[in-house]
């Protein structure tokens, strides 16, 4: 049965829900997101958009002053809008599969801004952090596909409200001024895909996560917000999908009757658009199983899912974030480099002769049959050999998730980028041991380049 007021419906889940109604298993997730965000926001933090984002105003100066990861400190609004954009500026954050939301890069940088200022336990910050993602996941369900077909980006669209959702319950507000904040919040539900393989798409999860922040501190200041706001007849829904809407995943939200959707969500083994991750790794398998080289590849072939077609058909990329968002790309580059770090997407990169020779060779036609993690690819070469892969599951989906023994590696081989071997393994240590920590103020600490240990 509906609610006759979702947006009051969703606000008292937010508020009222305690960290012992959250599973383990949603728990050691979240720790796993924080995990994989905090090394994708370290290895970001030297591209010189960073620093534009966060000097762009000659810097402000405030007494609430918390870490801007692998920089120094900045008003708590301004470091989680830089935060969320360096999480996300890679494409190498983590994936709601259902919905393509990217939960961790608006989110987690709202919470541990205000960890960091109001002195959240590290229980406090994974407990908001779950409930923001829950939040926003089950609100990109209940309008997917329609409002990703219609060219919204949902990341920021929805991002915000999850965003907000954490901020309310680490913030403790009550439900009434929770509905409000959800209300406020939404009036900053914005971005489209228009803006892939640009710093705009990552600004998306910045301007989410300044805005949840600044829309709950607002509210607990007396400030007001619309009532209402999913339903309402010019509300979210109404306006950002006119098409259609199921309203259910919102009533069910927190009910055993609806799985926790953290369950869904994927990290991230290749930097880039997600769609393409069973085509770069059905290419370095077949490359490294039969020592292929580039020189050698007639054609390279693959029946693919249409939404890689859909956002990632770019046979021609002029610079690095734009190769994150060609499949053409994303297959050369795994077949000779045998990997598809944020190295095989810069610049300098996506012109190489090789590449652009290689790109040429590599075409995909869709097969509506196949799931999104799912693909398959034949290499031929110039000897008439061919060489063929399924691949049913790629990793780093739900059904075939990065083990967390993939996932040290993957933030060892960031974070040391930045930190050296030393601060990268006490930092993961940290990390993992967060739940039980009284706050996050020595992970703080650890993440900024002007503090010394």
């Amino acid at each position: 049965m509906s609610s006759d007021n979702p947006t009051a419906h969703l606000a008292k889940f937010i508020s009222t829900t305690s960290i012992d109604e959250i599973s383990e298993e949603v728990l050691h997730e979240a720790n796993r997101t924080l995990i994989n965000i905090i090394a994708v926001a370290l290895s970001a933090s030297n591209d010189p958009s960073a620093s534009t984002l966060l000097n762009w105003d000659g810097g402000k100066h405030s007494e609430r002053m918390t870490t801007v990861i692998g920089k120094g400190q900045a008003h708590l609004e301004r470091a989680a809008l830089v935060n969320g954009y360096l999480a996300h500026l890679q494409d190498y954050d983590d994936t709601h599969f259902p919905t393509i939301l990217h939960p961790s890069a608006p989110i987690w940088p709202t919470v541990l801004a205000i960890a960091e200022t109001e002195n959240l336990s590290g229980s406090e910050a994974l407990a908001a952090f779950s409930i923001g993602a829950e939040t926003a996941c089950s609100l990109a369900m209940s309008i997917h596909p329609w409002h990703y077909n219609a060219g919204w980006h949902i990341t920021g669209t929805v991002g915000v409200f999850g965003a907000t959702a954490a901020a309310i319950h680490a913030l403790k507000l009550s439900p009434e001024h929770a509905e409000q904040t959800l209300g406020l919040a939404g009036t900053h539900s914005a971005g489209v895909r228009e803006t892939f393989g640009t710093n705009a798409k990552a600004l998306h999860a910045g301007n989410a996560a300044s805005h949840g922040l600044r829309s709950a501190y607002l509210v607990k200041s007396g400030f007001t917000g619309p009532l209402k706001f999913l339903e309402g007849r010019r509300g979210f829904w109404a306006i950002q999908s006119p098409e259609k809407h199921d309203q259910t995943w919102i009533d069910n939200i927190g009910t055993t009757t609806q799985s926790w959707q953290l369950l869904s969500n994927g990290l991230k083994p290749f930097a880039n658009g997600i769609v393409s991750h069973p085509l770069e790794e059905a290419v370095i398998t077949l490359r490294n199983q039969h020592n292929i080289q580039s020189e050698q590849v007639q054609s390279i072939q693959a029946q693919v899912h249409p939404l890689v077609i859909e956002l990632m058909n770019r046979p021609n990329p002029s610079v690095g974030l734009e190769g994150k968002f060609s499949y053409q790309h994303c297959a050369a580059v795994s077949l000779v480099d045998g990997s598809a770090h944020d190295a095989q997407f810069s610049d300098e990169r996506v012109i190489d002769p090789e590449i652009i020779e290689l790109r040429d060779k590599v075409s995909a036609q869709i097969d509506k049959s196949l799931k999104e993690e799912e693909v398959h690819v034949s290499i031929e070469l110039t000897d008439g050999q061919t060489h063929s892969i399924h691949i049913p599951s790629a990793t780093g989906s739900p059904s075939n998730p990065m083990t967390d023994s993939q996932l040290d590696d993957k933030f060892f081989a960031l974070s040391n980028e930045i930190l050296g071997e030393g601060k990268t393994l006490k930092l993961l240590k940290l990390l993992k041991e967060i739940n039980s920590a009284p706050n996050i103020n020595e992970i703080m600490n650890m993440l900024r380049t002007d503090h010394d240990e």
